[in-house]
């Protein structure tokens, strides 16, 4: 039966699939050849449809060939077996890490830790700030501008830090930056 071989196809690619997409795309050519769901021209059109489209290559090309070959509920049993590996694996690690957080070498770890990415961060701003204020060995003047927003940013982020016991969240500062900028420019 169709939803069988779907299931079990694309539960291969899910299970099988190291290395990202790109490394995907022979596995799920093998399976769709190997099945007769679609030809190779076929595939090809496949792939750029689901580089164009968001979302994971690998399931929109999964809910591609389940649509194509067996309807709605074909690409939604594609589309699970897919992502199937992927969500168990995910909820064994995070299980196994439960008990691994309340270990105190762990916790000291991590907060070791924090400092280092707050200074590669840092370190990846400051070299992105002189890219593009310097310009073939002369310095040029930043957008003042963009010098008012930025200081507005740190000044709500830590100012919300003062008020609200955790801070404002990341998505919200990203909508207050995409305000400001929309004003300003």
């Amino acid at each position: 039966m169709i939803y069988i071989d779907l299931f079990l196809g694309f539960l291969k690619v899910g299970l099988f699939s190291f290395g990202g997409a790109y490394a995907a795309i022979p596995l799920i050519r093998d399976v769709v050849l190997h099945y007769g769901w679609i030809n190779d021209e076929q595939l090809a059109y496949m792939i750029a449809v689901s580089e164009s489209t968001p979302g994971p290559i690998m399931v929109n090309m999964a809910t591609y060939v389940g649509s194509m070959t067996a309807g709605i509920p074909g690409a939604l049993i594609a589309t699970f077996s897919v992502v199937l590996p992927a969500f168990v694996i995910i909820i064994l690690i995070m299980i196994m890490m439960k008990g691994l957080l309340k270990n105190p070498y762990a916790q000291a770890v991590l907060r070791g830790l924090k400092p280092c990415i707050m200074g590669i961060i840092l370190a990846m701003g400051f070299s992105m700030i002189m890219q593009n204020t310097v310009i073939k060995e002369k310095l040029v003047s930043p957008d003042i501008k963009s010098v008012v927003v930025c200081l507005v940013l740190v000044a709500v982020y830590f100012g919300s830090r003062k008020i609200v016991k955790f801070g404002i969240s990341p998505i919200v500062l990203i909508c207050i930056a995409a305000a400001i900028g929309i004003v300003v420019y």
